[in-house]
This record gives structure tokens, C-alpha cells and sequence, in this order.
């Protein structure tokens, strides 16, 4: 019998454990196309549609509004305001409700024993119910875990906080990609039509020079020579075309656009040159300031400061008040339901031990977050002069350029005279116009870079573009705040948005 209960309890045993066991399933290959249908409609949704050519900062305010990296850090500082609000009822007390049914199998009885003779004095006896309900309903509030709760609370947030400065740098640095792709987008709808008629004369030049070579007219080296100049004028049109055709693609995908959507471009007419009208100085003070990585450390300075405070106050004993109400059904108690309260001393003497190692190490936190905020410092001023050293070669290089580009362009002017008067080849006049053609590339692309170094300086500051209020979130609004801040510190005006 024995072995008979034994087998069957091993048997119960193996198959609780093969219950429990936990398989894993792949995903449906359904299923991931259902979810790739899904986020492709979600990724695109709500979006105003384009109407007309875009221009900057209508381009500026789809990235703000709809780029994904920006819609990520509104739901982080989002969440982080949760756990703020989270954090505070921490500072409320401890509040246990408990309520149930209790019962045995016999009688809770007992008797007593003589602790003198050793013979039972009490015949057996019970106070208590076979079968009760209970239930109880207790408050603890601890001063002490009230203290340090409510620093906790400040630190997160101060959390909260540091996320909001972290979105900052985030549409910073979008505004400043979308700046970069704008004015590269902008040079290849300058350029790429000009790029496709000379790639189709020298394919039309190619051909004329095949078939001549093929009827055997004129020097075969002289043709192949030709034949091998137009190669190189058709692969150096290629190289440019993949750089520049590549530009609206950076773009769309920075404001949010499906790819492969086609739209157009609000190109300017001239090529402004954008001047600095602020002291560096200024700037300096301005981007020890302002900037969203500085203010980051300001914040971790507080939280590290809130630390040591956490740490002393542990040092202390906790006063805790206590109060509650309960009910027992046993019908042999006089008063079935009844409160109670109390309020104690708690102190953890190992606390006082403890205590001066972790004041220790707050105080070492604070050390190292301002010796990193002071490296943060030097890094951030260095930015900044870099920017403004790469601002004034950008506009001595756009200078040059613009004078090649004028001069490639009068030369292939005189070439075209010559050509019309029979005086050249079409090798010459491609070639020519070639040359006029990479000189306008290099003069956009250099325009593109000052207007790239030229936001970049206002970048290295730590500028908001946008206020920290909008009175609506519809584009043409985010487009005219942004245009407004660009407005005022091109006028040399870069405290901060209102």
C-alpha cells in the first residue's frame, strides 16, 4: 500500500512539473505583415498633406510635428510625468486592508499545568470559533519615510525635468538636419534638370561618334579618344546626380514623408549671405547658459545634492504613528470589532554605521557631477568656436566658389558663341559646359555648408527656435514661430524665446 501511494504521489509530482513547463511559439509570418500594414498607417497618420512648394521652415515644422525621434521624446517626458505624480504617494502613509474567512478542523482548545505540582489545573477549554470571519483595516505613517519619500519625490521631478532638456536637444538637432538636407535638396532641384540635358548630349555625342567610328569616317584614335572623353563627362554627370538625388530623399525622411513621395522645393532666388550680428562673448555666456546638455548637469548636481540629504536624514530615528480598526465574528469575544493606535520609536543602529560611508559617496557624487558639468563647460565653448571658425571659412570658400562659378559660366558662354559659329566641337562646348556645371554644384553645395555653419553657431548656443507656448500646433503656425526666431537672431537678438 505504501509503495502503491507512493508511485501514484510520484506520478501527481511529474505531471504538476511537465504542466509548468513553458514553450515558446514563433511569431506567424500573418502576423508581421498585419503589424508592418499596421505601422505603416500609423507612422504616416494625421499628417497635414503638402500644398505647393515647401520652403524651410515649412519643412522645419513637419520634422518638429510629425518626425518620429521628437514624437518618442514627447511620450518619454510624457511618461516621466507620470512617475512624478507616481512618486508623491510615496509621501502618503501605509494603508493595509485585510478581510477573509479563517477555519479548522477542530477545536482550538487548551488546558493549563501547575508549574508547581505539575498536574493539569484547567480542564481542556476554547475561546475561539471553529469557523470566523476577520478583517482589519491599518494606517502607518512614518516621519522619517515621509522625509525621504518627499526628496525622492523632488528627484524624479528633477528627472522630469532632465527629459524636458533632452527633448530640447533633440528638435534642436532635428531643426539643424533638416537645415543641412533643405539646402543640399535645394542645389539638386537647382541642378539636376541641367544635370539630365547634358547627360543626354553626351549621349546623343556618344552615339554620333559610334556610328562615325563604325562607317570608318576620320581618325579611329581621334574617335576613340573622343569617345573615351565623353565616358568620363558621363560618369562624372552620374557621381553628381547619385550625390544630389540622394538629398530629398534625407529630407523627406527627416519631416516625416512617405518615401518615394514626390514634392517640390521653394528655391531661392539669390544667395544671401547670411551675416553674424552678435558678439562672441554673448554667445558665450548665452551657451553656458542655454544649453539643453548643461542644464541636463544642473539637474544631476540637484538630484546628487538630494542624495546627501537622503543620507543624513537616515541617520535619524523614524517616528511612526499607527492606527486601526478590526473585526473577529468570535462569538466568544465581549467586543467583536474594536480600534487600536500606538505611535513608536524605530531606529536601525546599523544606520549609524552605514550612514557616514554613504554621505561619503553622495558628497563624491556631487564632486564628480560639477566636475563634469565644468568639462561640459570647455567642450560646449569649444563647440561653439568651432562653429564660428567654420562659419567664416564656409563664407570664404561660398566667395570662391561663386567667382569659379561665374568665370565656368562666361567661359561656356563664349564656348556656345563658338560653337554656333562653327569654330569648336561638340566635345568642347560638353566639356565647357561641364566645367560650368560642377563649378555651379560646388557654389551651392558651398552655399548649402554656410547656411549648414551659419545655423550651426545658433545651434552650439542652445537657442529654443520654438517658444515654450505655441498657440496652436497647426504647421503654418510652428513654421511663422520659427521663422520669427530666425528673424530675431539674424537681428542679434538671442536671449531667449517669449
Amino acid at each position: 500500500m505504501n509503495k502503491k501511494t507512493t508511485l501514484l504521489g510520484v506520478s501527481l509530482l511529474a505531471l504538476a512539473i511537465s504542466g509548468c513547463a513553458v514553450t515558446s511559439q514563433p511569431i506567424e509570418r500573418s502576423a508581421s505583415e498585419q503589424r508592418a500594414r499596421d505601422d505603416l498607417q500609423l507612422m504616416f497618420k494625421d499628417q497635414e498633406p503638402l500644398s505647393g512648394p515647401l520652403t524651410l521652415h515649412e519643412a522645419m515644422a513637419r520634422a518638429v510635428k510629425y518626425n518620429l525621434e521628437a514624437r518618442l521624446k514627447v511620450m518619454e517626458e510624457a511618461l516621466a510625468k507620470r512617475q512624478v505624480d507616481l512618486a508623491t504617494f510615496d509621501m502618503l502613509p501605509r494603508m493595509a486592508l485585510e478581510a477573509g474567512y479563517a477555519g479548522r478542523n477542530n477545536v482550538s482548545a487548551s488546558s493549563s499545568q501547575s508549574v508547581e505540582t505539575g498536574t493539569q489545573s484547567l480542564e481542556p477549554s476554547t475561546s475561539q470559533d471553529r469557523d470566523r470571519g476577520v478583517a482589519d483595516l491599518t494606517m502607518v505613517w512614518n516621519v522619517l519615510d515621509f522625509g525621504v519619500s518627499y526628496i525622492s519625490a523632488k528627484q524624479q521631478g528633477d528627472q522630469r525635468l532632465i527629459i524636458q532638456e533632452r527633448r530640447r536637444k533633440v528638435v534642436q538637432t532635428i531643426i539643424q538636419d533638416v537645415r543641412s538636407a533643405y539646402w543640399r535638396a535645394v542645389a539638386a532641384e537647382r541642378l539636376l534638370g541641367q544635370i539630365d540635358g547634358l547627360m543626354a548630349r553626351v549621349d546623343r555625342a556618344r552615339g554620333d561618334s559610334q556610328q562615325m567610328s563604325q562607317q570608318r569616317i576620320g581618325d579611329p584614335v581621334q574617335a576613340l579618344g573622343y569617345q573615351r572623353a565623353l565616358i568620363e563627362a558621363s560618369r562624372q554627370l552620374e557621381e553628381q546626380r547619385r550625390a544630389l538625388s540622394l538629398a530629398k530623399t534625407e529630407l523627406a525622411t527627416l519631416i516625416n514623408l512617405p518615401i518615394g513621395t514626390q514634392f517640390s522645393l521653394a528655391t531661392p532666388s539669390d544667395y544671401a549671405v547670411p551675416e553674424l550680428k552678435v558678439e562672441m562673448s554673448q554667445m558665450e555666456q548665452q551657451a553656458l547658459a542655454s544649453r539643453p546638455e548643461l542644464r541636463e548637469q544642473d539637474y544631476q548636481s540637484r538630484i546628487s545634492a538630494a542624495e546627501t540629504r537622503k543620507a543624513m536624514l537616515r541617520l535619524l530615528p523614524g517616528l511612526e504613528f499607527s492606527a486601526g480598526g478590526h473585526y473577529d465574528s468570535n462569538s466568544f469575544l465581549v467586543n467583536q470589532s474594536w480600534a487600536d493606535y500606538g505611535v513608536k520609536v524605530t531606529w536601525n543602529l546599523f544606520n549609524v554605521l552605514s550612514a557616514p560611508a554613504a554621505i561619503d559617496v553622495a558628497k563624491a557624487g556631487e564632486q564628480v557631477a560639477a566636475a563634469r558639468r565644468q568639462a561640459m563647460s570647455m567642450a560646449v565653448l569649444a563647440q561653439l568656436y568651432v562653429a564660428n571658425a567654420n562659419y567664416n571659412e564656409a563664407k570664404r570658400q561660398f566667395a570662391t566658389s561663386q567667382e569659379l562659378a561665374d568665370l565656368d559660366n562666361q567661359i561656356a558662354g563664349q564656348l556656345r558663341n563658338r560653337r554656333e559659329a562653327q569654330g569648336i566641337g561638340e566635345l568642347d562646348l560638353i566639356q565647357g559646359e561641364l566645367n560650368a556645371l560642377q563649378a555651379d554644384l560646388r557654389r551651392d553645395l558651398a552655399y548649402a555648408e554656410l547656411r549648414n555653419s551659419y545655423g550651426q553657431l545658433f545651434a552650439s548656443v542652445g537657442l529654443d527656435p520654438l517658444p515654450g507656448e505655441l498657440p496652436s500646433t497647426e504647421l503654418k503656425t510652428i513654421a511663422q514661430s520659427l521663422n520669427d526666431s530666425e528673424t530675431r537672431w539674424q537681428d542679434g537678438q538671442i536671449g531667449p524665446a517669449l
